[in-house]
């Protein structure tokens, strides 16, 4: 079985080493990148062989995890992040899940939970996807349902929204392409569902169409 290949990015040396050995310990996994700072993994970028899934620090210096992906996100990048950190904020969740993470662990997880988190971003494209529900906005109570019975997306917007929950991860300037549209149009749909819906990002529309049975495969 061909092994998930996983960067790690944290500025502690030991750390590193560590995760890299406990991953390669379990034989599906092969730590192929390790970058000691956020700003040396975006300079790095793009890399030649990118690998299936990043594991990411939150507490670094100069650049934190949440301004990773923040930057990550403007970049348009379809990354997979999982966000370790050892500071249990509800914010700091709110804002990973927002800003495109696909998953979040405490330091104090167990090898067990690591590797499901692992398993189920790549397999699946997330983890804890119930969690990450309740965390975005208009998810809930009684503004979910008044939000369900007003969502009107015109026949453009749903197949840009159905090539966003495609499971080949499509760029946008690939879903340009399909849709023979020019990427400043497909930024357009973006934009205007992002704060139409009250958005931050593509994970963020991927669930949005999850929760509300919007395009394909959810319905």
């Amino acid at each position: 079985m061909e092994k998930i290949t996983i960067g790690i990015i944290d500025d502690h040396k030991i750390v590193r080493q560590g995760l890299k050995e406990l991953l390669e310990k379990m034989n599906h996994y092969s730590v192929s990148h390790e970058f000691e700072s956020g700003d040396a993994f975006l300079e790095a970028l793009p890399l030649e062989n990118t690998p299936d899934l990043f594991i990411l620090d939150y507490s670094m210096p100069n650049l934190n995890g949440i301004e990773v992906l923040k930057e990550l996100e403007n970049r348009k990048s379809n990354h997979k992040v999982l966000l370790l950190t050892q500071h249990f904020d509800e914010q700091i969740i709110d804002d990973a899940y927002h800003f495109g993470a696909r998953g979040f662990l405490h330091k104090n997880c167990t090898a067990q939970e690591l590797e499901a988190a692992i398993d189920n971003i790549v397999k699946i494209g997330y983890t804890n996807v119930t969690e990450i529900l309740k965390r975005i906005r208009n998810y809930d109570g009684q503004a979910d349902k008044q939000l369900q019975q007003t969502i009107h997306l015109t026949n453009r917007e749903r197949e840009f929204l159905t090539l966003v929950c495609d499971e080949r991860e499509l760029t946008y300037d690939q879903m340009a392409m399909i849709m023979h549209l020019s990427i400043k149009s497909i930024e357009a749909y973006r934009t205007a569902l992002f704060e139409r819906f009250k958005i931050k990002s593509k994970v963020g529309l991927v669930l949005f169409s999850y929760k509300y049975k919007l395009t394909e495969p959810f319905i």
